[in-house]
């Protein structure tokens, strides 16, 4: 995923024909160092597409057919409080996690 992204970052950024020196670059940037055999593949398999057209377009159809979770089916006694006793212990643990962050001084966005 990592090759394919930089490969993306560099033709989105202007590049129409990213080379594994361009790709090795970004990747150097943050700290990965780069598969040569990899690299080569998704470079002879995007090279000379249009990444607009033929790339990000014919993929938006397969990615809507992704489950994005989040989606819990519940089955309960109508009238019981289960479901809602069940999701109780979940946010005092998201609440208790922000909580420690705050311990660390910083914040995500600050």
């Amino acid at each position: 995923m990592r090759y394919v992204t930089s490969y993306l970052l560099a033709a989105l950024g202007g590049n129409s024909s990213p080379s594994t020196k361009d790709i090795k670059k970004i990747l150097d940037s943050v700290g990965i160092e780069a598969d040569d055999d990899r690299l080569n593949k998704v470079i002879n398999l995007l090279n000379g597409k249009n990444i607009e057209d033929d790339v990000i377009a014919q993929r938006v159809g397969k990615l809507a057919r992704v489950p994005a979770g989040g989606a819990v089916a519940v089955s309960a006694a109508p009238g019981s409080a289960a479901p809602a006793a069940g999701f109780a212990p979940a946010a005092a643990e998201k609440e208790e996690s922000e909580e420690s962050d705050d311990d660390m001084g910083f914040g995500l966005f600050d």
